[in-house]
């Protein structure tokens, strides 16, 4: 059984976004539901320090960070686009989610597996732009502070349903960080199709697996058996970071993808048996989408028991054209990996 621990504090409710589908209740949503587990005694639970700003530079220039504390703090809050709301206390509320993940990384050195259930999200911020529900790129920060501290190889495996444009943009030219995104297509920001592999001296450490509507949890079990996989054990990372979106839920409101508890308990047990096999364990996830609030409390119940047991429920067989989506990723990667 692998030790494991939540990140989270009730201030992430601080940042206010209304009548919104990134709400502030979607934190105590999951930790009630938690607390209502015969999960609960086996949880350590880990409240968050605020980030210095300066890691926020780490992935983002100095303008956007300076626009985000301006909104908050000298205008009392404003939209930066049609999706993404900044509240007055959205910017201390950001540095308090991005401290969560920086947190959660100091735990392995206690054999822990962490999830940094933190608000608000972040893998569609880029460098330069707020977007998507997400201010400053949580995950694309905590992989940088890694790198900065002498790891040459982290993996960042994204089962959101939408694309992390952000997170890829952060490292399509780099070959340190490992960057592999399933998702559903076509769907919110529009990139993330399977040719785009990378540029530069980044290129083959991108991966993106374009599901279509209605795929479920054999067609992300096959993804992950047949290209995630092969490509992560052949990259070999020191540690492995997750993009743990739930709007790829079959209840989830906004996305069209079928994943059930199942499904995220066997990707949780991959992506463990994966950190296991090259980075002696050093896995942790960070909380993006899910707005379906009963269901957000479902999976990541369930996404922390396949973690804990080390095991996970059987699940159904793919379909068809998820088997040619498979064929058609393998042949875009195969010129840099073997598979």
């Amino acid at each position: 059984m692998a030790a494991i621990a939540i990140v989270w504090a009730p201030r992430y409710t601080a940042h206010d976004t209304g009548d919104h589908p990134e709400s502030p209740e979607r934190i105590p949503a999951i930790v009630d539901h938690l607390r209502q587990s015969d999960l609960w005694p086996h949880i350590r639970e880990v409240a968050p320090s605020m980030a210095d700003p300066s890691e926020l530079l780490r992935v983002h220039t100095p303008g956007l960070v300076q626009r985000i504390q301006r909104a908050a703090e000298m205008r009392g809050g404003e939209w930066i686009d049609a999706d993404t709301y900044v509240s007055a206390q959205s910017f201390e509320t950001a540095l308090l989610a991005v401290g969560g993940v920086l947190d959660a990384l100091t735990l392995w050195s206690e054999g822990v597996v962490p999830f940094a259930l933190i608000r608000p999200p972040g893998h569609h911020a880029t460098a330069d732009r707020a977007m998507g529900f997400c201010l400053f790129n949580n995950v694309a920060i905590a992989a940088r502070s890694l790198l900065a501290a002498g790891y040459q190889r982290v993996a960042i495996v994204d089962w959101d349903a939408h694309h992390g444009n952000g997170t890829q943009a952060a490292f399509l030219a780099e070959r340190q960080v490992l960057y592999v995104s399933l998702h559903q297509w076509p769907l919110f920001p529009g990139t993330g199709w399977l040719d785009e592999c990378g540029v530069g001296e980044g290129e083959g450490f991108t991966v993106n697996i374009p599901l279509s509507a209605g795929s479920g949890d054999g067609d992300v079990a096959l993804v992950f058996a047949q290209v995630i996989e092969p490509i992560v054990a052949a990259f070999a990372p020191q540690a492995l970071l997750v993009s743990a979106g739930y709007d790829t839920h079959r209840d989830d409101p906004i996305g069209g993808l079928r994943v059930s508890e199942a499904g995220y308990a066997h990707m949780a047990l991959r992506c463990l048996r994966l950190a296991q096999q090259s980075a002696d364990g050093k896995l942790a996830l960070a909380l993006e989408g899910g707005y379906q609030l009963s269901a957000l409390g479902r999976s990541v119940e369930a996404t922390l028991r396949a973690l804990y047991e080390e095991r996970a429920p059987a699940i159904g067989a793919a379909s068809s054209r998820t088997y040619e989506l498979v064929e058609r990723v393998r042949q875009a990667q195969c010129r840099y990996w073997d598979i």
